[in-house]
């Protein structure tokens, strides 16, 4: 599935739209980069929610016993198929990615 890159002006509407059309979808949150290596941070607990304060420059991932802070996102992808989310991408200032992982596919509502 090709990624989509949002516009940094979308980020915080779109995370809210994810966020209320979430339901009981589980996560697994992976970050890679020079030093890292790949990293499983969670894996398959349920999602809470995901946010974007521009104020701090923050991109939330708020899981069930977890929460993943992104500091200076750079780049925010998401992968779709038609309607449905599989899962965002966010490339941070140090050159680290996010993998946001949906482990079912999410609907989310019209804009």
């Amino acid at each position: 599935m090709p990624l989509r890159q949002l516009a940094k002006a979308q980020w915080q509407t779109y995370l809210e739209r994810v966020s209320a059309a979430l339901g009981a979808r589980r996560v697994e949150i992976e970050a890679t980069g020079l030093g890292l290596g790949g990293a499983v941070q969670t894996e398959w607990i349920p999602l809470l929610g995901l946010s974007y304060e521009p104020e701090g420059d923050l991109l939330s991932v708020m899981a069930e016993g977890a929460r993943h802070l992104i500091r200076h996102p750079k780049q925010v992808h998401v992968e779709h198929e038609e309607d449905w989310l599989l899962g965002i991408e966010v490339l941070d200032a140090e050159g680290v990615r996010h993998f946001i992982l949906l482990r079912e596919p999410l609907t989310l509502p019209a804009s």
